[in-house]
C-alpha cells in the first residue's frame, strides 16, 4: 500500500537545478572517468573498480574528491553557488539540505558561515527540536540518518538535494521527512542540484526508473486484490 492512497499529503513539486563545470573542471572529471586515475599536485586519486569509480565521480560532481592519502581535492564550487542561490530564493523559508560525503558537509558549512547564514546538522534531539520550532534557516542532514519515523515536517517545506544517493529507499524516506501527513504547508518543494554531464544525471534517472518499477508492482498487486 502507498500512504498517499490513504493519507492527506501536500502537493509535491520536484525540480532540477542544473549546474555546469568549466572546461578545465570537466577535463579532470573525464580524465578520472576514462583512466580511473587523476593526477594532482599532492598525489593522485585512483579507483580500483567500477564501484570505487562511481563513488569518486559522485564526489567530483559534488565539488571535491578524496585523494589516496585521505586529503580533499577541490574540483569546483558550482553546487555551492547553486545552493546559495536556492536558499536566497526560498525568501526566508527554512531549507533542509542533504549531503552525502563528509567533505560535502564541510564545504557547505564553510560557505554558510562565510555568508553568515545560521545552520545546524540534524544529529541531536536539540537540533531536531530547533528545526521543528522554526529556529534554523538551514538544516543539514545525511539520508542514512533520515530514517523512518523522524518527524521534520514542522520545520519547513523545502528540501534541497546537494548530493544524491543510488538508494531509492533512502531517497524516498528522506523526502518523506517533509512530504508527509502533518505538513502545514500546502506544497512541498524538492530541489535537486545536478551537475550536467556527470553521474548525477544517471543517478536521478536510475531513481526514476526504480520508482516507476515499484509503482507498477504496487498497482499490479492492488489490481489483483
Amino acid at each position: 500500500m502507498r500512504s498517499g492512497d490513504f493519507l492527506k499529503t501536500p502537493e509535491l513539486v520536484s525540480s532540477e537545478y542544473p549546474v555546469r563545470m568549466s572546461e578545465s573542471e570537466r577535463k579532470r572529471y573525464e580524465e578520472m572517468k576514462r583512466d580511473l586515475v587523476l593526477q594532482t599536485a599532492n598525489g593522485e586519486v585512483t579507483a580500483a573498480n567500477a564501484a570505487a569509480l562511481s563513488n569518486k565521480l559522485c564526489q567530483m560532481a559534488n565539488g571535491a574528491v578524496y585523494d589516496d592519502s585521505g586529503g580533499v581535492l577541490r574540483i569546483h564550487d558550482r553546487k555551492l553557488d547553486a545552493l546559495e542561490d536556492l536558499i536566497e530564493a526560498a525568501n526566508g523559508k527554512p531549507a533542509l539540505v542533504t549531503y552525502w560525503f563528509k567533505h560535502d558537509l564541510e564545504q557547505i558549512g564553510a560557505r554558510l558561515k562565510a555568508r553568515h547564514i545560521p545552520f545546524s546538522k540534524l544529529d541531536t534531539s536539540e537540533s531536531i527540536t530547533s528545526w521543528n520550532q522554526g529556529k534554523l534557516p538551514v538544516a543539514l542532514i545525511h539520508p542514512a540518518s533520515a530514517g523512518h519515523g523522524l518527524n521534520l515536517q514542522s520545520g519547513g517545506s523545502t528540501l534541497i538535494w546537494f548530493g544524491l544517493t543510488w538508494s531509492l529507499e533512502l531517497y524516498q524516506q528522506t523526502n518523506a521527512r517533509l512530504w508527509r501527513q502533518g505538513q502545514q504547508s500546502e506544497t512541498v518543494v524538492i530541489q535537486h542540484i545536478i551537475t550536467k554531464g556527470t553521474i548525477d544525471e544517471r543517478i536521478l534517472q536510475a531513481l526514476s526508473r526504480k520508482d516507476a518499477a515499484q509503482s507498477a508492482l504496487i498497482e499490479a498487486v492492488k489490481a489483483n486484490l
